[in-house]
């Protein structure tokens, strides 16, 4: 299933939202223009590496890509569900939010595989919390999603896109060795980056947004 767009308007321009998506951008193009060597001498200096733990890494491992369909894949969740999350906590909040959850989620691998030489690299463990967040804070949207076989697009309760994410991450995580990588992919780093997002989306989303009716043109707040 690939999701196209949800259903729910964003009341404010996400410019942090925008920013993380053109920050990775440039790195991804920055990284299309290295050779097959320095490109992995890239990847080792910006990436964390959980043997060789680095607070730094953390951070800017966030904003490396293993390859087009990596970035692609993060950029587009991202595009989906960061505004309407963005449009809830605030933009100073959403940038803690976001950095938190990957901070969390590179913890989580981290713990899963500490003896990995495997540098981990992607903004999948941030926009899973982000993706936590918003099952939090929109339980009742729909999601836009293309099924490839057969050819045909459907709205989705995102309660069931985004449950049925979790599951597949938490059951592909059990059922890798010594929870390291499986075929690249860092289950751990998605199930506790959303896992950080469900909770921590009680902490920094704004009181005062919490009762608007994102279903009408003009934002309502119900009073009582």
């Amino acid at each position: 299933m690939i999701p196209l767009r949800d259903i729910i308007p964003s009341r404010t321009f996400p410019i942090v939202t925008v920013c993380v998506l053109v920050l990775n951008t440039l790195v991804f193009l920055f990284q299309s223009t290295l050779d097959p060597d320095m490109e992995v001498q890239f990847v080792y200096a910006f990436g964390l590496v959980p043997s060789a733990f680095s607070a730094v890494n953390v951070v800017t491992s966030m904003f490396v890509h293993g390859g087009l369909l990596h970035f692609a894949g993060n950029m587009l969740y991202l595009w989906i569900f960061g505004d309407n999350v963005e449009d809830r906590m605030g933009h100073g909040r959403f940038v803690v939010f976001y950095l938190l959850c990957g901070t969390a989620a590179a913890a989580g691998q981290t713990l899963a595989a500490p003896a990995s030489a495997l540098p981990m690299v992607g903004a999948s463990g941030a926009i899973a919390g982000v993706m936590g967040a918003y099952l939090v804070l929109y339980p009742q949207s729909r999601v836009l999603t293309l099924f490839p076989f057969p050819l045909m697009v459907f709205e989705v309760p995102a309660v069931f896109l985004l449950g049925l994410w979790f599951v597949a991450q938490f059951l592909s995580g059990l059922g890798t060795p010594a929870g390291d990588a499986l075929g690249g992919i860092a289950f751990w780093a998605h199930v506790m980056g959303f896992v950080a997002g469900v909770v921590l989306v009680f902490v920094f989303r704004r009181p005062e947004r919490q009762r608007v009716e994102w279903w009408n043109d003009v934002p309502v707040t119900r009073r009582r």
